[in-house]
């Protein structure tokens, strides 16, 4: 019987795709042939005609490697690439619908990926550029190099970026359409959350409504910000500042027709709507608020208070105010007695319904926080310190306060200082992590005896509370009449404290700006919202990404041609991911089996299935409720302390093989209590499936009058021995951290900051450790 072999050499397998005639041997051949020929998703070909794309300039870039220099064209033709080199190596991924996808093309060198981006049309905002030079006087003695030199400005179009930004269709459901005014239901009180909740937003409305050319037309504030270089001799200043006036100035022309007259826009939900511009409120700091208001330094920006008693009360600046006194006024009246700079014109100057002094936004960064906080108070309680101690006391003291700094206890997202206060730069983070404990190492309270030895008197610690208390009630993202009247009440009791400052002659003058800005928080929230969402850490956020990480990837000669390109690929790339999502691109994952519940859904072709698997939990979780699960009103995932939120509570044997880590917990003990009432606290000892924890005793019924902290120290049993005992997990509600009282005597160097749980007796529920336990333990 005679058996017949397969002829390998055959070709017998031919190529499915329209007009190839190519046959292959097996199904290895066909298959790289597909992937190198026919591939599903395709990168843009190297011979593409650079006049199809609209490329923007790259200035002061001499790279031989700039793709935007470059004609676009590869001098290479793609049919001439070897086969062998054409062909992907066998790396494919399931997507969507068993779909097979390439994830990477090996001919497309890096040269060519940047290419492939510079050609990508979506996010293209060109980069323009314009020239300014000095044309004043000129000194007898010659001008300086400055002088004669030529600036140039580049900008992307700001009219160009906001259409972008109000078509992105992840913003579609982000937008407030209209401002409004938002009333809690309990209280039935005014609450103030996003910016279009704001008075300044809501009149904005009104004006465009009461002229009939603009009325029914949806208002867009662009709001701006800065970060900014300070120039050192006086007569560069007030060219650098005029530059930055008239510049501004003309970059935000193309917005100007747009303000007056209603222009059709493209929304990201696919609607289109008749828009009215506005130049909204300004992000600066206070060097940069100089700039923009041009004032003299040391002056307000927001109120006319004379720089030699800002603790007056005074009326805002105004616009019209403003223009009469330069009209009725000589330079050096302006500038003596009204710290106005006549000589400087701004930029808003040039639209009408535009006043700067109106449009500054609330600074907690760099005012409170870095300002009144470290610049402030930090420095004057050294000072105390020294004119009540001495120098050589006083050292020994502060040397104290480090290490009861660096003794704090670990705590999850609280930043730890192993060298205390005592580091070289403060940057925004340190002033807000050692916010958090710093009060509470200089603190002396009354516990036991009625008078206790302390560093400092007890106003000063009052003080810092008052400060702490005022920073985490302005940034709640929520604030209600409620807030406002606690904002206002703390800080009255800040400036009522901080006499003990001047009384022990430690400063002459509470005439500070930090502290004066205090002040105008409350007319800020009803004018611009939560001051969250304006924040100045919000541009110290965007310097890091559009000026200093591209900064760093550049060659650093003549770097900022290359730091544009870097920006311009950045946007092109977060605009094509948009482009992708919303065609489908990229739904699915690497994987067949769906992630989520959403994919799930999709996959299984069962719209509600979300709402299925919540009946479904809670028909498990109350089988004695005889209600139907479809009419019980399930909460979603709710922002804030009451919803889902992922939280580290470690207890661990070897942490960071270092030492024993077990966190302190808040456990609910009494549901129907409010507050701290309800629960206690609690310290995690063994790492097993139910928590064993060591339980804490509130000392009192209430928190402690001078710091507003609860105090809690160890349980003991009947036999004096650790208060052990086996709690539910469920009934953990949050980590707690607890800061211990270190009395006057000095902390030995030997006790670190995992000792301290151990070995002192009593502690306090440090609620400044996080928003949320700013609002369990207050």
């Amino acid at each position: 019987m005679s058996c017949s072999r397969r002829d390998f050499s055959v070709l017998h397998i031919p190529c499915t795709k329209p007009g190839c005639n190519h046959w292959f041997k097996n199904k290895s051949g066909y298959t790289q042939h597909t992937n190198a020929v026919h591939p599903l998703l395709s990168a843009t070909p190297l011979h593409t005609e650079p006049s199809q794309f609209n490329h923007s300039p790259s200035p002061f870039f001499d790279g031989d490697d700039n793709p935007l220099q470059s004609n676009g064209a590869s001098e290479e033709n793609h049919s001439e690439i070897p086969r062998s080199a054409q062909s992907p190596a066998p790396a494919e991924f399931f997507g969507a619908g068993d779909c097979l996808y390439r994830n990477y093309h090996p001919s497309l060198t890096k040269k060519c990926y940047s290419q492939t981006i510079d050609n990508t049309p979506l996010g293209d905002v060109k980069w323009r550029s314009f020239s300014v030079k000095y044309t004043g006087d000129i000194p007898d003695e010659g001008p300086l190099p400055w002088m004669t030199e030529s600036y140039y400005v580049w900008f992307c179009d700001p009219h160009q970026v906001v259409q972008n930004m109000l078509a992105n269709p992840d913003y579609a459901s982000e937008v407030d359409l209209r401002p409004y005014r938002e009333y809690a239901t309990e209280m039935d009180e005014c609450q103030w959350q996003d910016f279009m909740s704001g008075d300044w937003a809501w009149n904005q409305a009104d004006q465009i409504a009461e002229d009939p050319a603009t009325h029914g037309s949806m208002f867009v504030p662009v709001i701006l910000g800065t970060t900014k270089q300070h120039a050192k001799t006086a007569i560069f200043r007030r060219f650098h500042c005029q530059l930055f006036h008239s510049s501004l100035s003309f970059i935000l022309q193309n917005l100007k027709p747009g303000m007056m007259k209603p222009e059709v826009v493209r929304f990201g939900d696919g609607h289109y709507r008749r828009v009215i511009y506005g130049l909204g409120p300004y992000i600066a700091d206070y060097e940069e608020r100089v700039l923009l208001t041009c004032i003299v330094r040391s002056w307000c920006a927001k109120c006319t208070s004379n720089s030699k008693s800002l603790n007056d009360d005074n009326l805002l600046h105004s616009r019209v105010h403003t223009d009469t006194l330069i009209e009725e006024c000589d330079h050096g009246m302006l500038w003596d007695e009204y710290g106005i700079i006549a000589q400087l014109v701004t930029f808003t100057n040039d639209y009408s319904r535009a006043n700067i002094h109106e449009l500054i936004a609330p600074d907690l960064l760099h005012q409170i926080i870095k300002g009144a906080f470290k610049d402030h108070l930090v420095a004057w309680v050294e000072k105390y310190l020294m004119a009540t101690h001495g120098q050589a006391q006083a050292n020994i003291i502060l040397d104290d306060i480090d290490r009861r700094i660096a003794a704090a206890p670990a705590f999850s997202g609280l930043r730890r200082f192993p060298q205390g206060r005592n580091f070289k730069q403060w940057t925004g983070d340190d002033s807000k992590a050692l916010m958090k404990v710093f009060i509470f190492s200089n603190t002396r309270i009354q516990v036991y005896l009625p008078a206790l030895e302390g560093y400092v008197p007890m106003d000063i610690i009052c003080t810092f509370r008052a400060l702490l208390e005022f920073c985490y009630l302005v940034r709640h993202n929520v604030i209600t009449e409620t807030s406002l009247n606690e904002i206002d009440d703390t800080v009255a009791h800040f400036h009522q404290y901080c006499e003990i400052f001047k009384d022990t002659e430690i400063v002459s003058t509470f005439s500070l700006l930090c502290q004066h800005s205090i002040k105008h928080y409350n007319t800020l929230i009803h004018l611009f919202g939560a001051p969250n969402g304006l924040c100045s850490s919000i541009m110290e956020s965007k310097h890091i990404k559009a000026v200093k990480e591209p900064w760093r990837r550049s060659s650093r000669y003549k770097a900022l041609g290359q730091m544009l390109v870097t920006n311009q690929r950045l946007d092109k790339l977060t605009a094509s991911h948009q482009d992708f999502y919303a065609r489908g691109m990229l739904n699915g994952t690497c994987t067949k089996c769906a992630q989520s519940i959403p994919e799930l859904s999709t996959e299984l072709c069962i719209p509600n299935l979300a709402d299925l698997i919540r009946c479904f939990l809670f028909e498990q979780s109350n089988p004695e409720d005889a209600r139907d699960p479809t009419e019980v009103p399930l909460l979603d995932d709710l922002s804030g302390i009451g919803g889902m939120k992922c939280e580290h509570i470690r207890a661990c044997p070897l942490w960071r093989n270092e030492c024993v880590r077990n966190d302190c917990v808040f456990v609910i003990t009494d549901s129907n209590a409010c507050g701290m009432l309800g629960m206690d606290v609690a310290r995690h000892s063994r790492p097993i499936p139910c928590a064993v924890v060591r339980w804490f005793n509130r000392v009192g019924n209430a928190p402690d009058p001078d710091t507003g902290m609860w105090m809690v120290k160890p349980a003991f049993s009947a036999q004096n021995t650790p208060h052990f005992t086996i709690i539910h997990i469920d009934t953990i509600f949050h980590a707690a951290h607890l800061l211990p009282v270190f009395g006057t005597v000095l902390l030995s160097p030997s006790i670190k900051f995992h000792h301290v749980l151990d070995i002192f007796k009593l502690f306090y529920v440090n609620k400044f450790a996080d928003h949320h336990a700013f609002e369990i333990a207050s």
